[in-house]
């Protein structure tokens, strides 16, 4: 099920944003005194501004984990990297004291740090994911165009994380598989422009060969859009 909630500027679906996954993460410190939540966000240019947004909301923080959807195959140091992203557009101010948890270690093959992310009960699945959506109907770092056996394995494995080499963008990725991405408690979706309205809505239309669509046409799933029209 989609929920769309539509904005006339990036400001105020920025800041509306922020304020429902704050009050989803919220949520999940209530459970209980000791309780942590984690947060799982996506990179790329659009979510700047939320994030920004995010690390000045009032939220016990130090109980906070937040970590990444996916992550390109680099550096944290590069400007490609989305873990270089989140450290200096959302982890500071208040969320500042926020625990990270990067994906991306290249100081072993991938395949090894994939391996040891889905042994690692650290890395459980997060209580709120805010993701993002390509032009190609990609969302995480799920690509139709990567080679069919990693899309399929992406698509029907029960293991949390994948790697994969998309055919059209750079970079191979460490992401969070459809599997992942269907069990977190909360979704939303940041995306921007009529072009990407019109992507989302084609998606969720009819089944299509895209990570979107097989999300968004899952019955069991609430994906909470939050779009902007510029």
């Amino acid at each position: 099920m989609i929920e769309l909630h539509a904005f006339d500027d990036p400001r105020a679906q920025a800041d509306a944003l922020a304020k429902a996954v704050s009050g989803a993460l919220g949520a999940s410190l209530a459970t209980a005194p000791d309780a942590r939540a984690t947060l799982a966000v996506s990179g790329g240019t659009s979510p700047r501004p939320f994030f920004e947004a995010l690390a000045l909301e009032s939220l016990d923080w130090a109980r906070a984990d937040v970590t990444l959807v996916d992550d390109r195959w680099v550096p944290d140091t590069d400007n490609a990297s989305n873990a270089r992203l989140v450290r200096e557009t959302l982890l500071k101010h208040r969320a500042a004291v926020a625990r990270f948890a990067p994906l991306v270690d290249v100081s072993v093959p991938l395949g090894e740090r994939i391996a040891a992310l889905n042994a690692d009960p650290s890395y459980a699945l997060p209580h709120v994911a805010v993701l993002g959506m390509g032009e190609d109907g990609h969302t995480a770092s799920l690509f139709a165009d990567a080679p069919a056996d990693e899309w399929t394995h992406a698509l029907t494995t029960a293991e949390r994380y994948v790697a994969m080499h998309p055919g059209a963008a750079p970079h191979a990725r460490v992401s969070l598989s459809m599997s992942a991405l269907k069990g977190i408690g909360r979704l939303f979706l940041l995306i921007s422009g009529d072009r990407k309205l019109d992507i989302l809505k084609a998606a969720a239309s009819a089944p299509q060969e895209n990570a979107i669509s097989k999300l968004a046409n899952d019955k069991g799933v609430r994906l909470d859009v939050y779009w902007s029209a510029k």
